[in-house]
C-alpha cells in the first residue's frame, strides 16, 4: 500500500474489523423488558436530562443520543424513557469482549459498545470477513443482541464500513476499493471530522472525499494544522494507525444534571464533591494520575463553558482535585441563567504504577 506524501514508510496490508453494537443501551433494555420491544425507547433521565441512547424505533423520529430529553419528547411524544443501568451494560460489554478475545488479542476498545480488532495474524485459514460473520453470530447467540461490522485494511475504513448497513449488517471495503469509497463519502460522514471542521472545509469547496483528495498536503496543513496530513491520507484511503490493545484513556470525567438550576455557589461547591470523588475513584482503579483539571458548566439555557488548570505535577488526591475544581468554578458561577449541569474531568493522564500495567480504558458512559 502506498504512503506517498505521508512521510511514513510503507506498511503491510492489515485485516481490521470494527464491531459496533446496534443501539446498545436501548437494545439491552428491550431485550430485558419484552414490553419495550418495537417501541421508541430512550435511555436517560426524563427530568432535565439528556438521551444517552435511542432505539431504532426512536431514531425514526429524529431522537438521538446527547439531545435534551425535553426535545426528544417533542420529537416523539410516545417515547418511553428508561433509567440507565450501567452495571448491566458493563457486564454485557465484558461478554462481548470475551468473544473478541477468542479470535485475536489485538483488541482496541473505544467504548462499551465498539472496538477495533486486528485479525491479520490470526486468520487460521479464514478470511477477515468470515471472522466478522462468526463474531456477529456468536454475539447474537450469547447476548441476544445484534452487532454491525466493518471489514477493511485500516481503522478509518473499517469504522466507515460498519456504518454502511446498520443495524445488524456487515460491509467490506477491500484495498482496491478504498480510495473510490472515500471519494464518494460526504465530508460530514468522515469519522474524526466534526461539524465545525466540516463547515470550514465546505467554505473551501470541500464537500466530499473527491474534493478533499484534490487538495495538496500543504493546503490542508496550512488550514487544519497537523490534522491536515491525516486528512490528506484518508482522502486516499490511507491510515497507518495500528490497533492498540494498550490504548490509554486520555481523560476521566464525571458530570451531573440537576433537577433545579443551581444559583448558590456554596451549594454548587458541595455538588462538586461527589464528582471529584467519582473521578478519583476511577483514577485509583486504573492506577492513573493527571495534571489537568477541567470544570464544565452548562447553564439553564443549555449553553456551556469549560475552564481548565494544568499543574507541573500530577494532582495528589481527591481533596486537591476538589479544591482546584472549586477555584475554577467560582469566577464563572455567578450567572442569571443558573447552572443545570456541572462536570469535572482529569486529563493529561499517566500511569501511577508503570510496573503494574497501563490503565484500562473506561467506557464512554463511565462518565455518566
Amino acid at each position: 500500500m502506498s504512503t506517498e506524501g505521508s512521510g511514513e514508510a510503507p506498511v503491510p496490508i492489515r485485516r481490521i474489523i470494527h464491531i459496533d453494537m446496534d443501539a446498545f443501551y436501548a437494545s439491552v433494555e428491550q431485550r430485558d423488558n419484552p414490553e419495550l420491544r418495537g417501541k421508541p425507547v430512550a435511555v436517560g433521565g426524563i427530568e432535565r436530562g439528556v438521551v444517552a441512547a435511542a432505539s431504532y424505533e426512536a431514531r425514526v423520529f429524529g431522537v438521538r443520543s446527547a439531545i435534551p430529553s425535553s426535545r426528544a419528547l417533542r420529537l416523539c411524544p410516545a417515547l418511553v424513557f428508561v433509567r440507565p443501568r450501567f452495571d448491566v451494560y458493563r457486564s454485557v460489554s465484558q461478554q462481548i469482549r470475551a468473544i473478541f478475545a477468542e479470535y485475536t488479542p489485538q483488541i482496541e476498545p473505544l467504548s462499551l459498545d465498539e472496538a477495533y480488532l486486528d485479525v491479520t495474524d490470526h486468520l487460521e485459514g479464514r478470511t477477515a470477513t468470515r471472522i466478522a460473520q462468526e463474531i456477529r453470530a456468536k454475539i447474537r447467540e450469547v447476548t441476544a443482541l445484534t452487532a454491525s461490522a466493518g471489514v477493511s485494511y485500516n481503522k478509518f475504513l473499517a469504522k466507515m464500513a460498519s456504518d454502511q448497513r446498520k443495524p445488524d449488517g456487515l460491509f467490506v471495503i477491500p484495498p482496491e476499493a478504498g480510495a473510490d469509497f472515500v471519494a464518494s463519502l460526504p465530508i460530514g460522514k468522515f469519522h474524526g471530522i466534526g461539524p465545525a471542521t466540516a463547515a470550514r472545509m465546505e467554505e473551501h469547496g470541500i464537500r466530499n472525499g473527491a474534493d478533499l483528495r484534490r487538495q495538496s498536503q500543504e493546503f490542508l496543513t496550512a488550514r487544519f494544522g497537523k490534522s491536515g496530513t491525516h486528512y490528506w491520507n484518508i482522502a486516499r484511503g490511507i491510515d497507518n494507525r495500528e490497533v492498540r490493545p494498550d490504548r490509554i484513556r486520555k481523560s476521566i470525567g464525571a458530570e451531573n444534571t440537576f433537577m433545579s438550576d443551581l444559583r448558590d455557589l456554596e451549594l454548587a461547591r458541595a455538588e462538586l464533591r461527589p464528582l471529584a470523588d467519582k473521578v478519583w475513584a476511577h483514577a485509583e482503579k486504573t492506577k492513573s494520575r493527571g495534571k489537568t483539571v477541567t470544570v464544565k458548566v452548562k447553564y439553564g439555557d443549555f449553553r456551556q463553558i469549560t475552564r481548565a488548570k494544568s499543574l507541573p505535577r500530577p494532582v495528589e488526591g481527591p481533596a486537591e482535585l476538589l479544591a482546584l475544581a472549586g477555584d475554577l468554578l467560582a469566577p464563572v458561577f455567578a450567572d442569571p441563567r443558573g447552572v443545570r449541569l456541572l462536570g469535572i474531568t482529569l486529563s493529561g493522564l499517566e500511569s501511577a504504577a508503570p510496573d503494574e500495567g497501563a490503565p484500562r480504558q473506561l467506557g464512554l458512559f463511565d462518565q455518566e
